[in-house]
C-alpha cells in the first residue's frame, strides 16, 4: 500500500539537514541508516552511504532513482552461488590445478 498523497513522500529529517550542509557536486558520502527514505529530486547528484545491516554501501543518486527508496540500492543479502553441474566442474578444475602437499609418513 502506498503512502497518502496528502502526507507526501517520507524523507528522514536528518537527511534533509545533512543535504542542506553539503554543496552540490561534493563527493563526500552522506551517511545514513534511513533506508526507508524516498529519493527526491533535491538528492540527485549526491552520494549516500546507506547502511545494509553490516556496512555502508555507497549509492550515487541519478535522475532515474527519484521516487525509489534508498534501501532498494543497498542489498542486505549476499548471493553466494547456486550449486549444480557448473560449480562441480569448477571445483574439480581448481582441485587439479592446485598442487597439494606431499604425503607424510606415519610410523
Amino acid at each position: 500500500m502506498s503512502r497518502s498523497l496528502k502526507k507526501g513522500q517520507f524523507v528522514h529529517p536528518s537527511i534533509l539537514k545533512k543535504l542542506a550542509k553539503v554543496r552540490q557536486g561534493d563527493q563526500t558520502p552522506i551517511k545514513t541508516w534511513a533506508r526507508s527514505s524516498t529519493i527526491t529530486p533535491e538528492m540527485v547528484g549526491f552520494t549516500f552511504a546507506v547502511h545494509n545491516g553490516k556496512d555502508f554501501v555507497k549509492v550515487r543518486v541519478v535522475e532515474n532513482m527519484v521516487g525509489y527508496k534508498l534501501g532498494e540500492f543497498s542489498p542486505t543479502r549476499k548471493f553466494v552461488r547456486h550449486g549444480g553441474k557448473v560449480q562441480k566442474e569448477e571445483g574439480a578444475t581448481s582441485a587439479v590445478t592446485t598442487p597439494s602437499a606431499p604425503p607424510t609418513k606415519n610410523k
